[in-house]
């Protein structure tokens, strides 16, 4: 797959067959799109185009508004490259792209990308104020002379896939509904900065992590087993997302413990897999109490390790 930045500096020589959108979470929705763009690339023997935008359209158009991404810029990328596609355009959104009017925008994609055919969703809106809809889009097919095939809504158990849901789910600690919808795990991403230490003096050296992204979403506070790899291996770990209200701690923290590991971590990059929500966060009366849970915290998440591994 080809990254390119910047959609007016495109210019492909070769037809193609494009889709458009944020894709955020890439859920299983997303994939079907894509696996039917690249299926009828194939069939076609046209290039296949993702056009998706960065920063998110609506901290552009609605500043004030939080926006909590399922997949920062650069993880939306990796897993886009497993799936197959020719080439990802990456536009930066701005107000001034936002003022395209509709039928300028399908004259852009026809100059910069050389389209034969347009795959987008049943609910695809598009141009200055979301005007054009999946309709708008088929007379400009006729007008100018591509296909715009259109994809049905998506349902997995009756409910219907979206990147909303999926949201909804990591707020409440479901990582396994992420999964299911997705079909991978969660992933957060951060520098390992300097904390209190205090870990460390209970037993449980713990790497204080600082995410990258704010606009990243932060899942549900407890505690949660998680993976990582560090200098190419795999480590397991406990992760806590909250206050340690054991000590009173008034500013939220992200401190993961990996076993077997002993290595200072102090101002590396990790990228953490979130497998399993253990439990909420506890306020206990007494350090050795927490040292307690978190021994049989320790020994669950072993167990369950053992049971991937041997699966």
């Amino acid at each position: 797959m080809i990254v390119l930045r910047d959609l007016f500096k495109v210019k492909l020589d070769k037809p193609s067959i494009a889709t458009i959108g944020t894709f955020d979470g890439v859920h299983l929705g997303h994939q079907k799109i894509l696996k039917s763009l690249i299926s009828n690339s194939k069939q076609s023997s046209l290039k296949s185009v993702l056009i998706t935008f960065d920063p998110h359209p609506r901290k552009i158009l609605d500043p004030n508004s939080k926006i909590e991404l399922i997949n920062t810029i650069d993880e939306k990328v990796d897993v886009l490259k497993k799936l197959g596609l020719d080439y990802l355009v990456i536009h930066e959104f701005s107000k001034n792209f936002s003022n395209i009017d509709a039928e300028e925008f399908v004259k852009i994609l026809i100059d910069k990308l050389n389209i034969k055919k347009l795959i987008v969703g049943y609910d695809h809106r598009f141009g200055k104020n979301r005007s054009a809809d999946i309709n708008d889009l088929k007379e400009f097919g006729i007008k100018y002379g591509f296909e715009v095939i259109e994809i049905s809504a998506f349902d997995i158990e009756e409910i219907k896939i979206s990147s909303t849901k999926i949201r909804s789910s990591l707020q409440n600690g479901k990582i396994e509904i992420c999964r299911k919808y997705t079909g991978f795990n969660f992933k957060l991403s951060g520098n390992v900065v300097r904390g209190m230490s205090r870990g460390n003096k209970m037993g449980f050296p713990t790497a204080n992590i600082q995410v990258i992204d704010k606009n990243k979403i932060i899942p549900k506070n407890g505690v949660y087993l998680v993976s990582s790899e560090i200098d190419n291996k795999l480590y397991y770990g406990m992760l806590n997302i909250g206050y340690n209200p054991t000590f009173g701690n008034h500013e939220k923290s992200i401190e993961v413990n990996f076993f077997d590991f002993n290595s200072n971590l102090y101002n590396k990059t990790l990228t953490i897999e979130f497998i399993k929500y253990i439990r909420e966060e506890i306020e206990f009366k007494s350090v050795d109490e927490l040292i307690k849970k978190l021994n049989n915290d320790r020994e669950y998440c072993l167990k369950h390790i053992n049971s991937i591994i041997n699966n």
